[in-house]
């Protein structure tokens, strides 16, 4: 596989992480340290999920290829809900300071990169290609994530933004989610 096909694949799974990031990243309460811990998950999910898709694909192609967007897809649209839900309450209990969440939201953005290691990927020939190959989505997704960080601090400067961040956000994640399950 070229490089070129490499980066445009590694750009193309990172982007379900782009938009999480940018929604995380209009939450004021949420530090840096925390978005580089999300970098950090949308990172090592990507490289992990594509690693282990190349080398499942052949047993789980037929089975699991459509079960796991719709999984994800719906993760992604209740932590959306429960955002827009945060916005309304007096004072939010902001979900993203749940350790459980990197977790939840690093496996719910990287489940597309498992379907690409199950379908691409596993035709590879060669253990040191398909981890040089899943680290550099890996990475990619770590920078992409903290890219979107970065727009969404840029964004939340805006006073509209900021007073309906939590909106925004959740709009953003439910969104996300729909997309991951229908298209």
């Amino acid at each position: 596989m070229s490089l070129y096909l490499l980066f445009i694949i590694a750009v193309a799974l990172s982007l379900d992480a782009f938009g999480v990031a940018l929604s995380i990243g209009f939450n004021e309460a949420v530090k840096k340290k925390n978005k580089i811990l999300f970098a950090i998950s949308f990172g090592t999910f990507q490289f992990l999920l594509t690693f282990i898709g190349a080398y499942a694909g052949f047993v789980f192609n037929t089975y699991i290829v459509t079960i796991p967007q719709i999984i994800g897809g719906t993760v992604i649209s209740i932590v959306g809900v429960l955002m827009i839900k945060d916005g309304f309450q007096k004072k939010p209990e902001n979900i993203f300071l749940n350790f459980k969440m990197y977790i939840i939201l690093g496996i719910s953005v990287s489940i597309d990169a498992a379907v690409v290691g199950f379908t691409i990927f596993n035709k590879i020939n060669g253990n040191y290609m398909i981890m040089l190959q899943s680290i550099f989505i890996g990475i990619t997704t770590f920078i992409v994530s903290n890219i979107g960080f970065l727009i969404a601090k840029f964004l939340r400067r805006i006073e509209i933004i900021k007073r309906y961040a939590n909106y925004i956000g959740g709009v953003i994640l439910v969104l996300f989610g729909i997309k991951m399950m229908f298209f």
